[in-house]
């Protein structure tokens, strides 16, 4: 039977011509828009030829023109007017005004509010709600290859990376669901599917969306378990009829006729697997009879394998940046305003932790735990180990979903075995992205031993594949980056799925031994700091780390000559620190143009400090302290200090002179002369802070003379060609007399000569024993005995033999 067509009549094609140009569209964008293949639907629409009713209709709706004045069916009474009438002489534009009001207050009462969690009372959507972004290409169905998907990955540097940064161009999801009269919306478990529903049906029953229709919203679950089993179109007239909305069918069947509706179908992986094939020929039969209207669908990722040949597909991206921080100040706002700032600060100051905010279900329980405590759980593998307790299992549970599970005996505790076992195999080879057949094998090897498992290898291998799958619809643990390719949905996963791993394996000495082969390897880091919090004891753990980091340098004579010189400084000076605190001090003080990461000074001082009170600094030494030391605003220098039995300041000055004036004496060597012309004045204003430390607290003469004759030596500040010529003529020379001045005097400013390897080498140790300090200052359990013992012999030289 050919189908209907219709024909624009001359002034509806004129009309039409506006509002194309008004967009600014060609006949290929609109094409696109109405979703057809070819441009000729549209040629024809504009020449006044007969176009199929269907794209007739989708052309006049995306240029929100009224399809029968556009066919001249019709004129309105007055220029004014813009409603519509069926052939029956129905008003539509009243009849769907009616049904809006009527099922406003439903509308409001199911999509108004949201609770999740531990909510103690609902929130308000419009309150919480933050912008969705999608991506119009699916992220599993990508043709890449690993090697494009690590395109900007370091390992050598490890700047920590975030999986869910590797996406596409991203548009508002308001703007995919204008553009596609038909859309299949997917994503993870905790995207905001389901949210971004609800508002949808907000904007349009308040108004501000396709006001020229009303919204229904269906929970796929309870429409496949509702009594007697109705279509959709009998299950949607059950809902007005509850709203009073009389002589239901009549109205309904004109109003679906007539594209006024926009259907928003929620959950479809909710749906029992008894359930699925009825509701999705329910779904398919529904969207081909009444076409004309506006049908959203959302599901989680690989949940469903059906394809709905009329929807065309996109998926949520994770959040950025920004609407984590929209998210955090709506959240706050109504509560506690002052605490989104707060949030927002720790999230920057932990990259692994913010790396979860990126999923908004894991942002609401953050925003919990904040709100009640002030700041994330202490301990961080407790704050994963209830993310991932949400994911498995409470987020289903809370909402009352049963999902098909593959074998009964893969429990909680099993999935989460499994996944430590791959977690570990592939960060052991650093496979942050793994092929699906190396995950199946993994699971395969698992699965094969539980009581219910197949016995055929091939049947084994299918569900396989079935619980990869499942895990990454159910779980969102896993997630497929492109075709055939996985990771773990997040790195912070990673990392303590493989600490886990670690701290269950009954050979423990040996499995510590071999972390103990990556303390070098940055990208292990997070997992020793999670292996040391999950351990009930970490004792045998930091002690091998102690020893392994001492044989890092044990053997090579020149950096034990120069931890022999740092032991040696740091026993001649007055200080009210702890000895490994001003090791430390004087490690960094002499290796600040080697040591790139001048913060290991910060964690030894904050955890190996003796006092209580404050030290009180004046904003100039302040400020020197942090420019110089290039540390963050957070920890600079001494401003974080406590100092014991300190009364004053010219008793904390007097007890701490000798590492302000050999921090000062070093400033000076590292801004001498040279071609940055800008050091110059920070060079006067360190060498007179240096004498006049020197003279306000009477120490040597002789180095007060020497550094006044060095100063008397530079040129005026003022003249930049006079200084710029005295720096290629004389700089080095000074900067040599400075150091001798130094040598002399303090003991500091050796030119200690170190080779590449050296200095690399020097690198690597000051990192793992960073790491070390990080461990004992993480919620880890240790002995007093062991950290006592590990804060005596921080950088220390091993006592070795003179090479021949």
């Amino acid at each position: 039977m050919p189908r209907k067509s219709l024909t624009a009549c001359p002034a509806g094609i004129e009309k039409a011509r506006t509002a194309l140009t008004g967009k600014g569209w060609s006949y290929e964008k609109l094409a696109e828009a109405i979703e057809v293949q070819t441009r000729q639907p549209v040629g024809n629409f504009f020449n006044g030829k007969g176009v199929a009713s269907e794209n007739f209709v989708a052309i006049c709706r995306v240029l929100e023109l009224n399809w029968q004045e556009i066919a001249g069916q019709f004129k309105p009474t007055d220029p004014g007017d813009s409603f519509e009438k069926t052939s029956t002489g129905i008003d539509i534009d009243a009849l769907v005004q009616e049904v809006r009001e009527k099922i406003k207050p439903y509308i409001q009462a199911c999509c108004g509010e949201m609770r999740v969690l531990d909510m103690t009372q609902p929130i308000g959507l419009n309150d919480i709600y933050t912008d969705v972004n999608i991506l119009e290409k699916i992220t599993g169905r990508r043709r890449l290859e690993i090697t494009e998907l690590l395109k900007d990955f370091d390992p050598e540097k490890f700047d920590r990376f975030g999986l869910s940064d590797i996406t596409q161009e991203r548009v508002p999801g308001i703007q995919a669901v204008q553009q596609h009269s038909k859309l299949m919306v997917l994503g993870k478990p905790g995207a905001g599917k389901t949210t971004f529903l609800k508002h949808l049906a907000m904007q349009c029953i308040e108004g501000q969306f396709q006001s020229d229709r009303f919204p229904i919203f269906i929970t796929l679950k309870d429409f496949a378990e509702v009594d007697r089993k109705p279509n959709i179109f009998k299950y949607i007239s059950q809902q007005l009829s509850k709203c009073d909305v009389v002589d239901v069918s009549a109205k309904l069947i004109q109003l679906l006729k007539q594209g006024k509706v926009l259907v928003l179908l929620d959950g479809l992986d909710e749906v029992r697997e008894e359930n699925d094939s009825r509701v999705i020929k329910q779904i398919r039969e529904f969207t081909e009879q009444y076409r004309e209207n506006q049908i959203v669908v959302t599901c989680r990722i690989a949940a469903k394998e059906y394809i709905f040949k009329s929807f065309v597909e996109v998926e949520v991206a994770d959040f950025d940046d920004q609407q984590i921080k929209s998210f955090a100040h709506q959240w706050f706002k109504l509560k506690k305003p002052g605490k989104a700032e707060k949030f927002i600060q720790k999230l920057q100051e932990d990259k692994s932790v913010k790396e979860l905010a990126t999923n908004p279900l894991l942002l609401t329980l953050l925003c919990l735990i904040f709100e009640e405590k002030g700041k994330f759980k202490t301990n961080r593998s407790e704050l994963y180990e209830e993310g991932i307790e949400l994911l498995l299992e409470k987020w289903d549970d809370s909402r009352d979903i049963e999902r098909e599970q593959i074998y009964k005996n893969l429990s909680t505790r099993r999935k989460e075995d499994l996944l430590s076992k791959i977690a570990l195999t592939t960060f052991e080879s650093g496979d942050y992205f793994f092929k699906s057949r190396n995950a199946q094998e993994l699971i395969y090897d698992y699965i094969y031993n539980l009581p219910d498992a197949q016995t055929e290898p091939e049947a084994l291998r299918v569900d396989s594949k079935k619980v990869l799958k499942s895990i990454e619809a159910q779980h969102g643990l896993l997630m497929e980056r492109a075709k055939g390719i996985y990771s773990f949905s997040h790195l912070t996963f990673h990392e303590f799925f493989t600490a886990r791993k670690i701290t269950l394996n009954h050979n423990s000495q040996q499995v510590f031994q071999q972390l103990n082969s990556h303390i070098t390897d940055k990208r292990w880091r997070e997992v020793f700091l999670l292996t040391v919090e999950i351990l009930t004891d970490a004792d045998d753990l930091l002690r091998l780390m102690k020893d392994r980091i001492e044989q890092l340098v044990a053997t090579d004579y020149k950096l034990q000559q120069f931890l022999t010189w740092v032991e040696e400084k740091s026993r001649s000076v007055d200080s009210p620190y702890k000895s490994a605190a001003v090791r430390a001090f004087y490690f960094d003080l002499a290796n600040s143009n080697i040591i790139t990461m001048h913060s290991l000074r910060d964690k030894i001082y904050s955890h190996f400090l003796e006092s209580t009170l404050p030290l009180a600094l004046d904003n100039t030494l302040a400020l020197a302290f942090g420019k110089t030391l290039t540390l963050s605003k957070h920890t600079q220098c001494f401003l974080n200090f406590s100092i014991a039995s300190s009364h004053d300041l010219k008793s904390t000055l007097e007890r701490s002179r000798d590492l302000y004036l050999d921090f000062y004496l070093k400033t000076a060597l590292e801004t001498s002369p040279n071609v940055d012309f800008d050091s110059d004045h920070n060079l006067h204003f360190y060498l007179e802070r240096t004498r006049n430390l020197d003279r306000n607290l009477s120490l040597s003469l002789e180095l007060n003379r020497s550094l006044q004759q060095l100063k008397d030596q530079l040129p005026d500040v003022n003249d930049e060609e006079a200084f710029k010529y005295w720096c290629q003529e004389n700089g080095q020379a000074w900067a040599e007399q400075l150091r001798a001045v130094m040598i002399e005097h303090r003991n500091i400013g050796h030119d200690w000569q170190f080779s590449n390897e050296q200095k690399k080498l020097l690198q690597q140790y000051h990192d793992a024993n960073k790491l070390l300090v990080d461990c004992l200052n993480s919620e880890c359990y240790v002995s007093r005995e062991v950290r006592q013992q590990i804060e005596d012999t921080l950088l220390l030289p091993v006592k070795t033999t003179h090479p021949e």
